[in-house]
């Protein structure tokens, strides 16, 4: 498999985003969003994806975090897109269970080319410290979106908003790290049956 790096940019009169990608990386992650939580947030994707990522994003904080975050998941899902390629040699799906304490999220992909988003995700408190907990849908919404992939989300249980959160971030990069592995018995295959995952 050919190495899987690119790099994104998204310059707009509210953003200044530039990311770049490194699939088959080991986790590093170097983030500077201007939002901790978010940082935080992307830093966990990365570690628990393996994918190394860098991002820089400048936004008119002043206003809210909305429109950093959701163009930070464009400019990352249009990275990884790029990355991806033809989306050869792929496992394409996967899914995960993921326990934090007395949070259970699920996430399920399949690395389609057909950007879906289904969100079961629920918190009890729109702020978790001073990020609004509306804006992690948002972010997982322009990442599919941009990425090309079918995405669902389902918050089981749990209590704390924190936990929710992150597990829905850490279970998201656990499935893409199984769906982007390498399929040791069709390397070179794009796995459709229409020989094509570009949507």
């Amino acid at each position: 498999m050919p190495p899987r790096s690119a790099e994104a940019s998204r310059k707009t009169k509210e953003t200044d985003i530039s990311v770049s990608v490194h699939v088959d990386g080991s986790g590093k992650s170097d983030i500077t969003t201007g939002v901790g939580f978010f940082d935080h947030m992307l830093d966990q994707l990365s570690r628990h994806s393996l994918i190394d990522m860098t991002v820089k994003a400048k936004g008119d904080l002043h206003i809210d975090d909305h429109h950093t975050v959701e163009d930070t998941g464009i400019a990352l899902g249009q990275a990884l897109a790029k990355a991806l390629g033809e989306r050869r040699g792929i496992m394409r799906y996967a899914s995960i269970d993921l326990a934090m304490d007395e949070t259970l999220t699920r996430a399920a992909i399949d690395v389609s080319g057909r950007p879906f988003l289904v969100w079961n995700v629920a918190f009890s408190s729109p702020k978790i410290g001073t990020f609004d907990t509306e804006l992690v849908r948002e972010f997982f919404q322009a990442l599919a979106q941009n990425a090309g992939i079918t995405l669902h989300v389902t918050n089981h249980y749990g209590a704390n908003n924190h936990h929710i959160a992150e597990t829905c971030f850490k279970a998201v990069a656990r499935a893409l790290r199984f769906a982007l592995e390498s399929d040791p018995r069709q390397p070179d295959a794009v796995p459709s049956t229409k020989g094509s995952l570009k949507g």
